[in-house]
């Protein structure tokens, strides 16, 4: 293949090397190239770790609000929750605090 001769044609053919440099690079060492690929894996396995971890927390908080059903109120958690709150409690009866484990 001859090489360009007119210097309007090495000016295209450079640009285009360069671009197809850059984009070679990019592929290679960009944020989303391949040499990043493992960071991303590993970020993905700690956020989908942290999602089941949230979906855990939500489904517990869920059923807490189920059971706080206006029309029909769990009576163990409402009498936890009065005792608990306004420190309401019978004369006859002992309070016993546990620690509560995570």
């Amino acid at each position: 293949m001859n090489a360009p001769r007119d210097p309007k044609d090495r000016k295209v053919h450079f640009l285009a090397l360069a671009c197809l440099l850059v984009l070679g690079g990019l592929a290679l060492a960009g944020p989303y190239g391949l040499l990043a690929w493992n960071e991303q894996a590993s970020l993905l396995d700690k956020r989908e770790i942290r999602i089941a971890e949230l979906q855990e927390e939500r489904a517990t908080l869920q059923n807490r609000v189920d059971l706080l059903d206006p029309d029909n109120v769990d009576p163990d958690l409402s009498s936890e929750l009065i005792r608990r709150d306004l420190n309401v409690a019978h004369p006859d009866e002992y309070v016993i605090e546990l620690e509560t484990q995570p």
